[in-house]
């Protein structure tokens, strides 16, 4: 780095707004906005395949419902670091509230399935534009000393939306259509304009970024590709046959194409020189099988406890507050455990319980008491907490100021490919795991009332089971619905168990190279694994660029010029 380039950074640390706090409160409010949406859907999904409340949605079309969320959501994520960067993240913060805003009032009037999954799709374009923003706007705003209690807040506000999501959904759902829980999102988004427009400040960087929109396209069309194959995997498909082979091939080819394209880029969406750093390479992988083992939990949790445990959405979503609460405990606790455990012992407990209360799940039937299921609720969230703030301290600690939208986006895109990774998963496994049950089921034949495509509509789907159940007083057939969903439920939750003990191991191994300052408002150096260079530990202070200190690691830039893929103004 020349000296003109640290003077640019040492100008951009001074120039930080005094209004941290306010600012801080604003931008969290508006990253709330987006679990606060995955976290209703979680309690709508059988609602809407539900044929007479609902939408009547298969639960592949439930699958897309969600996935096209995030998928969309994940592969424009690496633009809207761009545009961050390049505009600003205060005036994509006001276009990504603006775009999701617009979205939920259309969705929320849909009239099937397919109009659904499109809302959602533009839903995730906004929520892309936002959440770079919503961290860019952190690092830069607030004072190093205060920065990592920043974090941990930032962090914590997953917590908070999981927990008024449930709650909110349920209680709009006992009183009005399935539209309400994405309606509700439009009043919301107007506040978080009003104060994005009050306290945020005009935010630059020292240079502009441009777009990579072939890498764009591929990154969508290859996960998109990849979500395809396993969900239709997970629909009755063979492995072997080309409604599966082919798109996951395809998608693999394309995300491939996509990787040796951003080695070359001039302008890349993903900036690869960023992985140099064992820290965010090692938190990204983290970060990428956490979410998808607890996106994929979630997704089968909801149906377990509206389905085999009988509760409503209210009350289910009552119940979910307890792994609420535990995120919003375990973020808040991350940074002092971080000090006395180091962020990679911190991270790996946190993987760990996640993990535990995974493998709980297989015990479960359905008169499992209420309170063992919400102390487990309450256990994974406390794990996910402790997990979120030290892994993303530890990547954004050697991403400098310029670069913050871009490094910002991998971390967010990291959780949501792990998200729509793991709904496609279990969602496979669930679905592939309960038509094995049903084919052999013995189900109430015609003389009780049972058409033949009714039959068909059982075998395929547990919700829909439950409905022909209620209206052709079939209890039998409600009953051999959840033993087969609680079959599938335990070989989603052993994978889901299996792969949270994979990113444990990935924690303990990789993050043993890198560590963070946790102070929170002290500023000190937090106790823990030496970088291996005899330097100490690497600090969040650290703002200049990766590799301009002795032993830190490789540069972004060499030369003093500008980044690759960046504009001089």
């Amino acid at each position: 780095m020349t000296t003109a380039n640290r003077a640019e950074e040492a100008e951009e640390e001074k120039a930080v707004p005094s209004r941290s706090w306010p600012v801080l409160l604003v931008v969290v409010c508006a990253q709330m906005l987006i679990w606060l949406d995955t976290s209703v859907l979680n309690v709508a999904v059988t609602t809407l395949a539900d044929p007479v409340d609902g939408l009547g949605a298969t639960p592949a079309e439930l699958e897309w419902v969600a996935s096209a969320y995030t998928l969309v959501f994940a592969g424009t994520l690496f633009a809207g670091g761009a545009l961050a960067d390049r505009f600003g993240p205060r005036n994509t913060l006001v276009a990504g509230l603006a775009l999701f805003g617009a979205a939920s009032g259309a969705g929320a009037f849909a009239t099937g399935p397919a109009w659904l999954i499109v809302a959602r799709a533009v839903m995730g374009a906004g929520s892309a534009l936002l959440m770079p923003a919503t961290l860019s706007v952190i690092v830069q705003s607030t004072p190093e000393e205060k920065r990592t209690r920043a974090i941990a807040i930032w962090s914590s506000s997953s917590g908070l939306g999981v927990a008024v999501g449930p709650v909110v959904g349920g209680a709009l759902l006992s009183h009005f259509w399935w539209g309400s829980v994405f309606l509700v999102n439009v009043p919301i988004v107007a506040l978080c304009l009003a104060g994005v427009v009050a306290v945020v400040p005009e935010l630059k960087g020292p240079r502009r970024r441009v777009l990579d929109l072939p890498g764009l396209a591929l990154s969508v069309l290859g996960l998109g590709g990849v979500v395809l194959g396993i969900i239709e995997l997970g629909s009755g498909q063979t492995w072997y046959g080309p409604y599966v082979l082919l798109p996951l091939l395809l998608g693999c080819a394309l995300l491939a194409l996509f990787v040796a394209g951003q080695r070359r880029s001039p302008a890349p969406s993903l900036d690869l020189r960023l992985f140099r750093q064992p820290g965010f390479t090692a938190g990204s992988v983290v970060l990428l099988i956490a979410f998808m083992a607890l996106a994929g939990h979630l997704f089968y949790a909801a149906f377990y406890l509206q389905g085999p445990r009988g509760l409503s959405p209210a009350d289910a979503g009552t119940v979910m507050i307890a792994a609420a609460i535990g995120i919003v405990l375990g973020s808040q606790a991350s940074p002092a455990l971080s000090r006395l455990l180091s962020a990679r012992w911190t991270v790996a407990a946190g993987v760990l319980a996640t993990a535990a209360t995974y493998v709980g799940y297989l015990w479960f039937d359905g008169r499992t008491p209420i309170l063992t299921v919400a102390a487990l609720l309450w256990v994974q969230g406390f794990g996910m907490g402790l997990v979120g703030t030290p892994v993303t301290a530890v990547m954004m600690s050697g991403v400098p100021l310029h670069l913050a939208g871009a490094g910002s986006a991998v971390n967010s895109v990291t959780r949501q490919v792990g998200g729509t990774l793991g709904v496609a998963m279990t969602g496979s496994i669930l679905s592939g795991v309960y038509r094995e049950r049903m084919t052999d089921a013995e189900l109430p034949g015609g003389a009780r009332g049972l058409t033949p495509d009714a039959e068909e509509q059982a075998r395929t789907s547990a919700e829909a089971a439950r409905s022909l159940a209620g209206s052709l007083r079939l209890p039998e057939l409600a009953a051999t619905a959840d033993r087969a969903f609680l079959d599938a439920m335990y070989a989603a939750t052993f994978w889901t168990a299996v792969l949270a003990l994979v990113g444990f191991a990935v924690g303990v191994v990789g993050l043993r190279t890198r560590n963070v300052s946790t102070g929170s408002d002290g500023g000190g150096k937090g106790s823990g694994d030496d970088d291996g260079t005899g330097n100490g530990p690497v600090g969040l202070r650290d703002r200049g660029e990766p590799g301009d200190r002795a032993g830190h690691g490789t540069p972004l830039r060499g030369g003093g010029g500008p980044g690759h893929g960046d504009v001089p103004r």
